[in-house]
């Protein structure tokens, strides 16, 4: 039997990134084969749909939802616009799935005895905030604005408060982890070596329409490659002053992947990279 891993002085910090995310899944299914659970975790936009099956404990059930739904239109289809205004199925996805069909461990969850905090975009603001997962309902409302992208889904309010994803204002909180006083950070981020941020057609387009009804939010997405990529090179020097333990995938994967096949050889290459790596993990962690 596995001895439980309490880690003391270490944060988890998770990107986002679609369906790249199942990479992440991999890595995270590792660490629960080892029991190691980390006191902070900050995560962004998908990284947040697995860090909560981190918390409630339920190893390959972020896998199993993304493969099992990727292609089923109820999960992300264009019909779901008519209805609810979004690519994705709101209502399925977060309510459906997790409450009726795969059934999301909410008590496991409640009680993870870490601190967790999703990153969301103010769209008055354009800045970042920060909610306990905690707090979430069991409607994942929080988990749902941290992933609202621009255009694929509508703006979820909190509070009366309109969110978009939180990877538009801060792609990967590091600096949330300090600012909370963690000075180690395990980083699991979806994007191969090398990778360099522009700023796509797409959010160019949407960065017009959100000018008039949300300036500050536009101005956000203006920004968001540099943000970006200066925060890659911030991590990178943690890195070379030992700060920081990263896994990313060797090679590109596709945000938007749609074979099931090829999502399932993602998800093997964070697993496989994270069990190769395990006992240096364990080393920068305190608890080899």
């Amino acid at each position: 039997m596995t001895m439980m891993h309490e880690v003391k002085d270490c944060s988890l910090i998770l990107e986002g990134g679609t369906f790249r995310t199942v990479f992440t899944a991999g890595v995270l299914d590792a660490l629960m084969e080892e029991q190691i659970k980390m006191p902070y975790i900050a995560a962004i936009s998908a990284g947040a749909i697995n860090a909560v099956s981190y918390m409630s404990n339920q190893p390959e059930r972020t896998m199993r939802v993304l493969t099992t739904y990727r292609n089923d239109p109820r999960y992300m289809g264009a019909r779901n616009f008519l209805k609810e205004k979004s690519l994705f199925g709101l209502d399925f996805a977060y309510n459906i799935v997790p409450n009726q069909l795969d059934l999301f461990d909410w008590d496991a969850y409640y009680n993870y005895p870490g601190e967790v905090e999703f990153g969301l975009t103010n769209a008055y603001t354009g800045k970042v905030e920060y909610k306990s997962a905690h707090s979430m309902t069991k409607t994942c409302d929080i988990l749902q604005a941290t992933c609202a992208i621009p255009i694929l889904f509508p703006e979820i309010k909190i509070d009366n408060v309109p969110y978009y994803d939180g990877g538009l204002s801060d792609s990967i909180p590091i600096k949330r982890a300090i600012e909370k006083g963690y000075n180690k950070h395990l980083l699991i981020l979806t994007r191969e070596p090398g990778y360099i941020k522009s700023a796509s057609k797409t959010n160019q387009w949407a960065t017009k329409l959100f000018q008039k009804r949300y300036p500050r939010l536009a101005a956000a997405m203006r920004h968001r490659a540099d943000m970006y990529n200066e925060t890659m090179q911030y991590i990178a020097q943690k890195e070379t002053d030992q700060e920081a333990f990263i896994f990313k995938p060797d090679r590109p994967i596709k945000s938007f992947e749609s074979k099931v096949d090829q999502m399932k050889a993602n998800y093997a290459v964070g697993y496989e990279q994270a069990q190769k790596q395990m006992p240096e993990l364990k080393m920068f962690l305190g608890i080899g």
